[in-house]
């Protein structure tokens, strides 16, 4: 018998939460690696604003065209800890993004993944581009997308052990995602129809004590939700009028399609950013409708009847051989029948059914939903990467080469999206404010005077806060040029399409103050398959004059 050779050897005493550190150091490094390399979204410096007025002056109610509550508390507390700054606003979005790693190894520690599928999901999760960039991001999804998995990982926690306090984890986890943005009770109807499906089909066994349990998380659900939404006493009629207001806010816009877009517009954003994952998830859908029930059952697999306690602990499972394939074609209704009788249970291939489905459901609503941007993604790429990572485990003796494919691909598109210091020609960046604006502020800061003839205020509202704001003067439109020539104003800036031509003793330029991706995407172009190989894209823009006084 051969000597083990140095890398067998190394292979031989790696265990599976050393490969799990080692996705998590890199999820962490980049999601918080040059935090504050960009400068804020539009949303981002609103968000971020609110956050401060909220630490400072103590005001806040909730308004759903700004979504949750959530997010402001929680920033604010992180400015009151650490200063107000944009690498501060970003940090909490980055731990949430990172903890989405640990949720997939505690869904491997109770044998719902298998070893492979978890790493391979664990490591999508850490690179994938909109994951990252979006977990660089202040705004809601990401707080939501981490409370929609542990709500699951909390319920079947309780399932297998049945403590009381795993539901109680599930409750509050609930009612934080529905504190953050209106799109969390989409989540829970999801959730809740499998949860029936579960029952109905007998695959589920209620704890000993699921009425005390189920009273204490619906009791912990309402508390956070009547703390949060009525701004912690505050605003106590907030309660009963925040549901009634945000179903009417977000009708008008699905109806008004403020920011429109085709039903497959997420299916365009994954082909350009998360095509391996978007693939492999069409092929995990495949092989799961493909193979029949009894041929699904991995080799790891944990199998149970149906009339013990369904998820018990690991070390009281029974362990079954795959039964023979049944000699029968294929029927779509045979994956979701009601069994006559106790059936084998499969944990992973019942996960894996709970991810497409979750999947399907997530990318069918979000299609027909009418405002599309970019950030809803999150909550189809999460399910839909357990998804691929589960077709990727079929690969064989190809499952590393495609996962070093995979994973090349999926660094390089988020390196290009997350770390390029420039205006990118992406969809991804929605209305990014313009970097062009770094060299703006910084004359800006040297200025004593400075007007602002026009509605544009963002970003600067976040960046002169508080006393910084003294040397601005804010008209909120176009005023007379004598008004401006009387100010005597070191810099003026106004909207281009309503501006002067030029201003005696002021040297005029434009500059953007945001930008997105324009119309087809492909300027000029020949057409989708350049603007795919190489991003150079048509942008479009909001601009600036900036008019700044000569120096005698």
């Amino acid at each position: 018998m051969p000597a083990p050779t140095f890398l067998s050897q190394i292979q031989s005493r790696v265990r599976i939460e050393h490969v799990f550190f080692a996705i998590l150091i890199v999820a962490i490094i980049l999601r918080f690696a040059f935090l504050d390399l960009k400068l804020f979204h539009h949303d981002e410096a609103i968000h971020a604003w609110f956050s401060y007025k909220l630490l400072t002056e103590g005001t806040y109610i909730y308004d759903p065209v700004y979504h949750g509550p959530f997010l402001y508390y929680v920033t604010a507390g992180m400015f009151a800890l650490f200063g107000d700054s944009d690498l501060v606003a970003r940090i909490l979005p980055c731990i949430f993004g990172v903890a989405l790693i640990p949720l997939v190894y505690c869904l491997y520690r109770m044998e719902y993944l298998s070893g492979k599928v978890a790493i391979i999901a664990a490591a999508f999760m850490a690179i994938a581009p909109e994951l990252i960039y979006f977990s660089r991001f202040v705004r809601n999804d990401i707080f939501v997308v981490f409370f929609s998995l542990l709500i699951v990982v909390a319920f079947l926690a309780w399932i297998q052990k049945g403590k009381w306090y795993y539901l109680l984890i599930a409750g509050v986890s609930a009612a934080l995602g529905m504190c953050s943005k209106e799109n969390m009770p989409l989540v829970l109807v999801t959730f809740g129809l499998f949860f029936l499906y579960l029952v109905w089909s007998r695959k589920f066994v209620f704890p000993k004590m699921w009425l005390r349990d189920i009273v204490i998380a619906v009791i912990a659900f309402a508390g956070v939700i009547c703390l949060f939404y009525s701004s912690f006493g505050a605003h106590p009629e907030v309660i009963f009028t925040a549901g009634q207001s945000a179903i009417s806010h977000w009708l008008d816009m699905h109806g008004q399609q403020r920011i429109g877009g085709p039903p497959y517009y997420y299916m365009l954003l994954f082909v350009l950013y998360e095509l391996p994952i978007l693939i492999l998830a069409v092929v995990g859908v495949i092989l799961c409708l493909r193979r029949p029930n009894d041929a699904q059952k991995p080799k790891e697999a944990v199998l149970e009847t149906a009339d013990t306690e369904l998820f018990e602990s690991s070390e009281e499972t029974v362990s079954a051989e795959p039964l023979a394939p049944a000699k029968k074609k294929f029927s779509l209704v045979d994956l979701f029948r009601r069994p006559e009788r106790p059936v084998l249970i499969n944990r992973q291939e019942e996960f894996i059914r709970f991810a497409i489905y979750w999947t399907i459901i997530a990318c069918l609503t979000y299609a027909y939903i009418g405002e599309k941007v970019p950030w809803l993604s999150l909550h189809q790429l999460v399910p839909m990467i357990f998804v691929a990572a589960y077709a990727l485990s079929f690969a064989g003796k190809y499952t590393k080469p495609l996962m070093i494919i995979a994973c090349a691909f999926l660094l390089v598109m988020t390196f290009h999206v997350a770390f390029t210091p420039a205006d990118i020609a992406e969809p991804i960046v929605q209305v990014q404010n313009s970097e062009d604006l770094v060299v703006m502020m910084a004359e800006m800061d040297a200025a004593d005077k400075i007007a602002i003839a026009s509605d544009q205020a963002w970003p600067y509202s976040w960046y002169y806060r508080g006393d910084a704001w003294n040397n601005i003067s804010y008209y909120g439109k176009k005023i007379s040029e004598d008004s401006i020539l009387s100010g005597n104003f070191d810099i003026v800036m106004m909207h281009d399409g309503d501006s002067y031509e030029s201003l005696p003793g002021y040297e005029k330029k434009t500059i953007r103050l945001s930008y997105w991706l324009d119309g087809g995407a492909t300027g000029t172009n020949p057409g989708w398959l350049t603007y795919y190989l190489t991003r150079q894209g048509k942008i479009g823009s909001i601009n600036t004059d900036v008019f700044t006084k000569i120096s005698s």
